[in-house]
């Protein structure tokens, strides 16, 4: 569960209907009265967000071309000389306003793909194919809905993608829900299905969708022949069951006649599960699966298990099993103390895979015996950077194209660039002292040139609780002087499952850059649960919200405590969705915290069962239902320990959260209100488990700023 600023809100009351019962919640009008340290927000905000953000990247398959996503612009230009980009528009005319989108190379180099809403600005995207020349890009489809992950066929005839038709919402459990209605369950579902058109038509053409309509399909990966998917999917609604989704393959029946929209239901094959973890015997029972991946051959297919709390942050081994199924699948990485999150398997006889480790982004490459058989022979660290590196298409995905990776690389202290990696040697080795040798880096944009951080720097620390090595970050208050006495927030990150890698900071509801500038310390640990230190360490809180992660939590509190200069009497705790939920959990269990911000958050295992949209990622953490085993939900419940608190928390959330519902904060707030701990709800119309519309962002950083700043304050 994990969150994703800019004119001022207005006041507003928000009615939560129940069965029997209205619930109010109450908010203060942050615009008529600002805070003092709002003109201070904004100078920070200014400065963070004079960063231009780089939202994709991909090399050519030649390797000579590369193309970015520069805001809502598509660029391409030759590796060498990013300067030379050519604009890639639908636009007819120079004034015209369109907004382009995700981008795919055509297999052979030659035509870029792409997503733009020139057709109806504002109202509907469609795919368009240039030939990178004089010419005007082809429109290549009449959508009516949401299109995701477009992917080339590899014989460059189709592309596939993720299409929801008729969309009303984004896909997934973060965009806020239907208000309720009709028959809950069953009426107004929205499906995502791999749907593809053909890049040769004359005209536009309604997609083919290519997989059943019960199923809701969460990745795919085109077979190397372009004959089959394989791909990850479950039973509808899509953003419940991804937690118990099946691994599919399924024949495609290739030609004109199977991308006819006439014809599309009628041409659709039945599917093979290939993995169903609720019935793997081993330690994959029952956790996840994602990003699947043929092998070069087509025998075999790769995919990423483990016990992951969201669909997309995804983290865990390496797994290969055939692509016709009847046996169990092999962990490649059994034991590593790393947390996969993506794969490429384009080389006969190596999978590439890119994962967190402690606070490192890194590109392994596993050398198997043979092309496609699960046995490995060596696992190397190709690089690892102390920052994020990715593309843009998945977390921590790279892209790929004879020899060299592309990505864009942003830490703590540097503002996101595109980057390359290059071999340097065939039988180059890389040392444990510089994992970096065997690869040349060059950094190939400079879009954010003499943009320098004007908050604290980020210490990375390491500490042992119960055996456990855990990992985090330290960012200093800016101008920091250590014969001065700081307050420090103390911020958990959503998930679980997921972590705080060193990335540039974009201003978001909970920000440590404005926090740092405004002179606090920000501590952001990873504690068990989390990814980066391998797979045990990720499920070693199963069972156990809330205890062992705090007590990793406040560890690493005293290891900060004895090395920095810190006032001990004013440390502050926020967190947004499961964050939100350790920090309700946290102030029922320790005085330690001076102030809290709760965003998104839970406050009892036992309602929340009956009230989320999400209820299937709850089993492989708790063991069982709530209505078989009550008492281990009521364990982590912090409503049951309410009597504890006494630390003033403010609470957020927003009114449609599927994923940790309005009245979860709502009960919370109203228990502390009638014991008399100062307290405060802000319910954000409109809004799912992530906040869409800026200004609600920004209320929420700057509510936050004046709640630590005056519980934080000496003497308050």
């Amino acid at each position: 569960m994990q969150l994703s600023s800019l004119r001022p809100i207005r006041p507003f009351l928000l009615v939560l209907l129940s069965a029997s019962s209205c619930l109010l919640a109450q908010s203060h009008d942050a615009s008529t009265n600002p805070s003092p340290a709002a003109a201070r927000v904004d100078e920070i905000l200014s400065a963070i967000h004079r960063a231009r953000s780089i939202n994709r990247v991909a090399l050519s398959p030649d390797g000579k071309r590369i193309a970015w996503l520069l805001g809502r612009e598509i660029r391409v230009a030759p590796v060498d000389n990013l300067a030379s980009g050519q604009r890639i528009t639908a636009a007819t005319a120079p004034d015209q306003r369109c907004s382009e989108g995700d981008f795919i190379w055509s297999p052979d180099s030659a035509s870029l793909a792409f997503v733009s809403d020139c057709a109806q600005p504002g109202e509907q995207s469609d795919f368009y194919l240039s030939h990178l020349d004089e010419n005007p890009p082809a429109r290549l489809s009449q959508l009516h809905g949401g299109a995701d992950a477009p992917a080339f066929s590899p014989d460059g005839r189709q592309i596939a993608f993720l299409y929801v038709e008729g969309a009303t919402r984004h896909a997934g459990a973060l965009a806020a829900m239907k208000a309720p209605s009709g028959v809950i369950g069953e009426e107004g579902i929205e499906i995502q299905r791999v749907a593809a058109i053909p890049v040769d038509a004359s005209q536009p053409v309604a997609p083919a969708l290519a997989t059943p309509p019960n199923l809701h399909v969460y990745e795919f990966d085109w077979s190397p022949d372009s004959q089959s998917l394989a791909y990850i999917a479950a039973d509808p609604p899509g953003e419940n069951n991804w937690w118990v989704a099946k691994l599919y393959t399924q024949r495609l029946f290739v030609g004109a006649s199977a991308l006819a929209s006439e014809t599309r239901e009628a041409m659709i094959a039945e599917p093979k599960i290939v993995l169903s973890p609720s019935d793997t015997p081993g330690p994959l029972h029952g956790l996840q699966i994602a990003v699947p991946r043929w092998s070069p051959d087509g025998k075999s297919i790769a995919f990423i298990g483990g016990l992951m709390s969201d669909q997309g942050s995804t983290g865990g081994d390496v797994y290969v099993i055939p692509a016709a199924g009847g046996q169990e699948p092999i962990n490649l990485t059994d034991g590593r103390h790393e947390s996969a999150a993506w794969i490429s398997w384009n080389i006969p006889g190596e999978i590439q895979y890119s994962a967190l480790a402690g606070g490192f982004s890194q590109l392994r490459t596993l050398v198997l015996d043979s092309p496609s058989t699960p046995s490995v022979r060596n696992n190397l660290v190709d690089f690892q950077f102390p920052a994020t590196v990715g593309d843009g298409r998945m977390e921590l995905s790279l892209s790929f194209a004879r020899g060299q990776w592309a990505f864009v690389k942003s830490s703590f202290s540097d503002p996101p660039e595109i980057w390359s990696a290059s071999d340097v040697a065939a039988e180059c080795v890389p040392t444990a002292a510089d994992p970096n040798a065997c690869y040349e880096f060059r950094q190939l944009s400079h879009f954010n040139d003499g943009i320098k951080p004007t908050w604290g720097p980020v210490d990375s620390l390491n500490w042992t609780n119960q055996s456990l090595h855990i990992q985090g970050w330290l960012q200093l208050p800016a101008n920091y002087d250590p014969s001065r006495k700081y307050p420090l927030i103390v911020e958990v990150h959503g998930g679980p499952a997921a972590a705080v890698p060193s990335h540039w900071d974009t201003g978001g509801p909970f920000s440590p850059a404005v926090f740092s500038s405004l002179g606090f310390f920000v501590f952001m640990p990873n504690p068990r649960g989390s990814y980066g230190q391998g797979e045990t360490f990720t499920q070693a809180n199963r069972k156990d919200f809330g205890y062992g992660d705090l007590r990793d939590i406040l560890a690493g509190v005293d290891t900060v405590l004895a090395h920095y200069s810190i006032d001990p009497n004013r440390i502050g705790l926020d967190g947004w969705s499961y964050g939100g939920f350790m920090t309700m959990f946290a102030v029922s269990q320790t005085h330690r915290f001076r102030a809290a911000v709760a965003g998104a958050g839970i406050s009892d295992w036992l309602s929340y069962y009956g009230e989320n949209s999400i209820d299937q990622w709850m089993i492989p953490y708790f063991g069982a239902s709530v209505y078989d085993d009550p008492a281990v939900y009521a364990r982590s419940s912090a409503i049951n320990f309410i009597k504890n608190v006494s630390t003033p928390t403010l609470t957020l959330v927003g009114d449609r959260d599927g994923e940790c519902p309005a009245p979860q904060s709502f009960e919370f707030w109203h228990a502390l209100r009638d014991l008399r701990v100062p307290t405060e709800l802000v319910v954000y119309p409109d809004e799912g488990h992530g906040l869409s519309d800026p200004s609600h962002r920004r209320d929420v950083l700057q509510r936050t700023v004046d709640w630590f700043t005056r519980y934080l304050t000496p003497g308050s």
